[in-house]
């Protein structure tokens, strides 16, 4: 039988977390060369779902007035499941019959040992899993569309996040992103077809490709100690109403820090986005003195000041707490001694590049276009 096979990059935060959550304040994400794939071969009466990550063994659904069942107690699965009723609901909107199908999945986004790097395994899995989909019933997996079913899925899971994860996946190569309106989304959803909600601007979003300098050189370095995202965003969100001026100040100073480091790609300066990722830096920690939350571990620490002391601009990576830590270099500084500190105190350097697709894609930008 034919295998319809697609696969998503994993991605890191580069500036603008905790502020990208809120809608309309920009980040900038990065695609990365470690991929999870999703295989789907068409079945009879009943699919399954199968993956490595939790013991190779599938999990068989059926369907119930044309949607995916799955035993709850049995089902590990739930960015998949999700990812494939939004999907098949705009299928069905197409007018294409739904079929059975045999769905695997494997991920190059944790170690040997099963612990992951924080490279954003459920976005990429939902949209591996969403390009599938759509290349299974022989629609084109054009970005947006991609982008806009997936956030779908999450949002269908009461994530917390931004959903920046889920565009680098989509969109892969160097992004400036801002999280649409998700209130706006909510209540449209409830109104609106899901065709017509795809096809609708989303308030606030933003998707733009970024040109890196030609002299920027991304090293990344791993702490081994994995991190919950959602934990994190849960806890500063706890807060939040505490230290209310305090987190507009944070929010406005991000904004004002990120969009000069957008300016800065597109004028190809290296060393005002290395200014960037300082003042970014500075303002995590600020995050932490006033919520308590600790985003820049002393792990994360010694990976910043190493690279520091090496002619890197660094800071911590995503919602922190562990996991990665990146640097920003010209590319004619030897890393080398770097990563030979590093290593002597327990960082692992991932030798990972930045993944572009080859398709081109079309910035989204809100221009405050009618609701």
């Amino acid at each position: 039988m034919t295998v319809t096979e697609a696969s998503a990059p994993g991605k890191l935060f580069i500036a603008g977390e905790y502020a990208v959550v809120t809608p309309g304040h920009p980040s900038i994400l990065v695609a990365l060369d470690q991929f999870i794939t999703v295989s789907l071969e068409e079945a009879d009466t009943t699919g399954t779902i199968r993956s490595a990550q939790y013991g190779g063994l599938p999990i068989p659904w059926t369907r119930e007035e044309d949607q995916l069942v799955i035993d709850q107690r049995e089902n590990p699965f739930l960015y998949i499941t999700e990812a494939v009723k939004v999907t098949e609901r705009y299928i069905k909107e197409s007018g294409i019959p739904l079929s059975y199908f045999h769905l695997s999945v494997k991920s190059e986004l944790d170690n040997a040992s099963g612990k992951k790097y924080g490279l954003g395994s459920s976005g990429a899995v939902t949209v591996a899993t969403i390009k599938a989909l759509l290349k299974f019933y022989a629609i084109d997996p054009e970005f947006e569309l991609v982008y806009k079913l997936a956030a779908l899925a999450h949002l269908s899971v009461k994530s917390n996040g931004s959903f920046g994860d889920i565009a680098a996946s989509t969109y892969g190569g160097w992004i400036a992103y801002s999280c649409f309106d998700r209130e706006w989304v909510i209540q449209k959803a409830n109104e609106l077809t899901l065709t017509e909600l795809l096809e609708s601007a989303w308030p606030q979003l933003m998707i733009r490709p970024l040109t890196p300098p030609t002299n920027l050189r991304l090293v990344i370095g791993w702490t081994g100690s994995p991190a919950s995202t959602t934990h994190l965003v849960d806890r500063v969100n706890d807060v939040r109403g505490g230290i209310d001026d305090f987190y507009k100040t944070f929010l406005e100073a991000s904004k004002t820090c990120v969009n000069a480091m957008i300016v800065a790609f597109e004028k190809g300066d290296l060393q005002a986005i290395q200014a960037g990722i300082r003042e970014n830096r500075l303002l995590l920690q600020q995050l932490t003195a006033h919520t308590g939350v600790v985003i820049e571990t002393p792990p994360l620490t010694q990976l910043c000041d190493l690279a520091e002391k090496n002619l890197g601009a660094a800071k911590s990576s995503g919602a922190g707490g562990g996991d990665c830590g990146i640097v920003i270099i010209d590319r004619q500084s030897g890393i080398i001694p770097l990563i030979s500190e590093w290593e002597k105190v327990g960082i692992m350097n991932l030798p990972l590049h930045v993944f572009s697709y080859v398709r081109t894609a079309n910035t989204i930008e809100w221009k405050g276009a009618s609701e």
